[in-house]
């Protein structure tokens, strides 16, 4: 075998070895990322037995259960349990631990009938949910594994069929809920939808970063973390382009619009196209030319597949008008087989089929129509003369990042109605725009270095990295087949259909958002998780009925959650004045706790700086968030005077002690404190104004600010003033 296959082995023997590899590397990197708290709690049942509940489960050589995993139905008591619906449990413990030391216990009692005197005098503090709360921000979020709720609990073990709709205020839980419903699911259903993958969606990069430990910390490694603007491999979408731009592209009527520009693309001209070739000339009349296209358009084939029929057509009454042409009389099928082979390599043959139905990929499409205004008007005929011209723009330049994530659900559409393109033009190239094969480039460097660093890995498993070279390993198996999880694989697949999507701030998606993530699940098992009062963007959701109907009527269901484990009563009490000017009658959720700190608000302007020196957090995290128009000048006043300050939208903005942020990129996150800077403004940047200021004022876990040189909104009555020493 070893003299067959060299001193790897055989092919057969060294994909096994990658194979058993990449499996024990992920399981080692599951048990790694668990270590942190790895047992949190314990379970004393009424029948005198005990079970520890962890982030996993782990049994000994002999198969006994040591630890058992929380998503387990055996674990359900530790989450469900209450003395009125015991479920068997006499007391729930919660462990505290810093490595592997246990340095805080905290007992919950639920039948204290049925403990002996040695178990009572072994009890032990409060439950450790306000613990929690009151923990020091990290700039990371943490799990909740150990202090779920029982209605967090009920939603977390949902069934997973349909779509599941978590509506809730700011506060409640929604993202770790959803969090922990992937790592649940991923358990209960782990061979299909470690299959599928799941796809979990997010408002922007900053927020993904915040949450991206989560779900590795409850030994769940194998998730696809997204936003929409990443959701179209190969573009990056990184422009940020104003509201009311984004608010027209997001709407349903760009549906129709993609479609007109992909059929402008298939218009024949009314007059004749002559082909001059060397020895005559051949022409293609109107109504040939409008068969080959109807033909075209009756295979209901999207457009760059549906050209071989077009080109068929006109190929074939070419033939015949060239056999005519050159005296030949009745042909048989080989000779006019002969004769279109032949015209088919004729440039001037090939130039005009290219006009009359040229290949056309997304990006191509949509910079033609965006650039032109004639396109638009033929296009986007149904859109009013202002709306056409926010969509108006200049050509981009080389180089330059051309695309906002408002485009790329319309370059989803435009593949969804344009189609591959055979790969044999693909390899040719020359047609393609620069844009592009800089795309096709980066995306094999990507691959060679992804590669090279699973050859490092595998090297370093097998104990191999001193004897062999990394690059020359990666390059024997240059074409084997590499180890890939499910997400790395989705993650470049644009119709990958994935097990179960969850989409968090959903309040946000957009219209054509929302095709484009209907498009990545088949199955339609989804969890939306959002806060309608909280919606910022112009084009987002007004009502779940709404925008689920038309994909799913009759098959969703709605669950809320009610109390706001975050902000503290005294902050909350603010932002509710804040949320009736959002929409009268709406209902603030229930905070647990109070701190005594009020939240206070302070002018002008110049005393920022003081401010936020004077409200740091030690060994926490504080915000300054501002509106998107001053979002330079106050960073640049902000990072100025105060050291360690970021004014960075990136994951620099996670780790500093201190961060200036528009309320865009605050979405989601939290804080332990906040000063929210000029609210007027964020009010009237934008017609869901309102909603901004009700996301900023409900980032704090501990105390909030406001600092203002222009009016305060009548809103804001209750803030204390500030006297500044």
């Amino acid at each position: 075998m070893l003299a067959q296959g060299g001193g790897g082995g055989t092919h057969q023997n060294r994909s096994e070895r990658d194979t058993f590899a990449g499996m024990y590397a992920e399981r080692l990197g599951r048990l790694w990322a668990v270590e942190n708290g790895l047992c949190f709690g314990r379970l004393d049942n009424a029948d005198q037995t005990s079970l520890y509940i962890g982030r996993i489960g782990l049994a000994d050589d002999d198969q006994r259960r040591l630890l058992i995993d929380w998503r387990a139905p055996v674990a359900q008591p530790f989450y469900g349990a209450t003395p009125a619906a015991s479920m068997g449990v006499t007391r729930r413990r919660h462990l505290q631990t810093k490595g592997r030391q246990v340095i805080g216990i905290d007992d919950d009692l639920l039948d204290l009938d049925s403990l002996t005197e040695e178990d009572v005098s072994t009890l032990n503090g409060e439950a450790a949910l306000l613990a929690s709360i009151d923990a020091r921000r990290t700039g990371r979020m943490r799990d909740i594994v150990a202090t779920i709720q029982s209605e967090q609990d009920r939603i977390i073990r949902s069934d997973l069929n349909g779509v599941l709709v978590v509506q809730g205020g700011p506060g409640t839980g929604k993202t770790v809920v959803a969090l922990h419903r992937a790592a649940y699911l991923l358990y209960t259903h782990r061979e299909r939808l470690a299959r599928k993958g799941v796809l979990i969606l997010g408002p922007n990069l900053t927020f993904l970063r915040y949450i991206e430990q989560v779900l590795p910390s409850l030994g769940e490694t194998d998730v696809l973390l997204s936003t929409v603007a990443e959701l179209y491999p190969g573009v990056t979408a990184t422009v940020r382009e104003r509201p009311e731009v984004a608010a027209v592209k997001g709407d349903a009527r760009m549906a129709q619009v993609v479609a007109r520009a992909v059929r402008e693309r298939q218009r024949v001209p009314r007059k004749p196209v002559e082909i001059r070739l060397d020895r005559y000339t051949l022409k293609l009349e109107g109504r040939v030319l409008d068969a080959a296209r109807n033909r075209a358009a009756r295979s209901r084939r999207p457009h760059n597949e549906a050209r071989g029929i077009f080109v068929r057509h006109l190929l074939n009454a070419l033939a015949r008008q060239a056999a005519h042409q050159i005296g030949k009389g009745t042909i048989d099928d080989d000779e006019l087989a002969d004769i279109r082979e032949e015209l088919r390599t004729e440039q001037p043959v090939k130039a005009a089929l290219n006009r009359l139905w040229p290949y056309t990929t997304p990006q191509q499409l949509l910079i033609g129509l965006f650039t032109s205004r004639e396109r638009l008007d033929y296009a986007a005929a149904d859109l009013g003369e202002a709306e056409r011209a926010l969509m108006l723009r200049e050509p981009p330049r080389k180089g330059e990042n051309w695309w906002a994530a408002s485009d790329v659900p319309l370059l989803d559409e435009a593949a969804e109605l344009l189609g591959d393109i055979d790969p044999s033009v693909l390899r040719a190239g020359a047609w393609m725009a620069e844009e592009e094969q800089a795309a096709a480039r980066a995306a094999a460097a990507e691959e060679r270095q992804h590669q090279l660093n699973y050859a490092r890995e595998v090297l370093e498993l097998t104990g191999l990295s001193e004897i062999m070279d990394a690059e020359k390993f990666a390059a024997r198996h240059l074409n084997d087949d590499v180890y890939l999880t499910t997400a790395e694989r989705a993650a470049g697949d644009r119709t990958w259909a994935f097990g179960h999507v969850i989409v968090d701030e959903a309040q946000e998606l957009s219209p054509m958002d929302w095709r484009m993530v209907m498009r990545r699940c088949p199955s339609r098992s989804m969890t939306i998780v959002g806060d309608l009062a909280q919606t910022g963007s112009s084009a987002g959701v007004r009502s779940w009925g709404r925008m689920l109907d038309p994909y799913v009527a009759g098959r969703w269901r709605e669950e809320h959650l009610s109390v706001n484990y975050r902000t503290p009563a005294e902050l909350m009490t603010v932002a509710a004045d804040v949320l009736e000017l959002v929409g009268p009658g709406l209902v603030a959720p229930t905070s647990v706790r109070e701190t005594g700190a009020r939240p206070w608000a302070a002018s002008p302007l110049g005393s920022l700086p003081e401010l936020v020196k004077a409200e740091a957090v030690e060994g926490g995290r504080l915000v300054v968030i501002v509106p998107e128009a001053s979002a330079a000048e106050i960073g640049e006043l902000v990072t100025r005077s105060v050291d360690g300050a970021v004014a960075d939208r990136g994951a620099s903005a996670l780790d500093a002690p201190v961060a200036v942020l528009s309320v865009a990129d605050a979405k989601g996150l939290e804080f332990d404190a906040v000063i929210v800077v000029e609210p007027e403004l964020i009010l009237g940047e934008s017609p869901r104004g309102a909603s901004d200021l009700y996301v900023a004022m409900t980032r704090a876990t501990q105390r909030l600010g406001v600092v203002h040189t222009g009016p305060l909104p009548r809103a804001l009555a209750r803030l204390e003033r500030h006297r500044i020493t």
